[in-house]
């Protein structure tokens, strides 16, 4: 069996139709991500709005590496760039 040992955070928002469809995108190339909802949680937003100089979600991490929001993850999808940052596996 193959493992990935990929970390995907998602940060989103309930109403946030781009949180959606990130969510749906990599639901549909079979990635498992973690979804944090920012909603009520203003603290870690303007921690992450800091941190990363993004202001709207969604907010997406692979690996500890900031990638961006939902039109930056399409982007590396279509440059061809995405399966290689999701491409870390180990044999079980």
């Amino acid at each position: 069996m193959v493992k990935s040992l990929t970390k995907v955070e998602v940060y989103t928002s309930t109403y946030c139709a781009y949180c959606h469809a990130a969510k749906g995108f990599l639901k549909n190339k079979g990635v498992e991500f973690m979804e944090i909802d920012l909603t009520s949680d203003h603290e870690l937003r303007i921690e992450l709005v800091e941190k990363h100089k993004w202001r709207t979600v969604p907010i997406i991490i692979i690996n500890d590496n900031f990638i961006g929001g939902y039109d930056e993850l399409v982007a590396l999808e279509r440059k061809g760039e995405l399966d290689q940052l999701l491409e870390i596996k180990i044999e079980e």
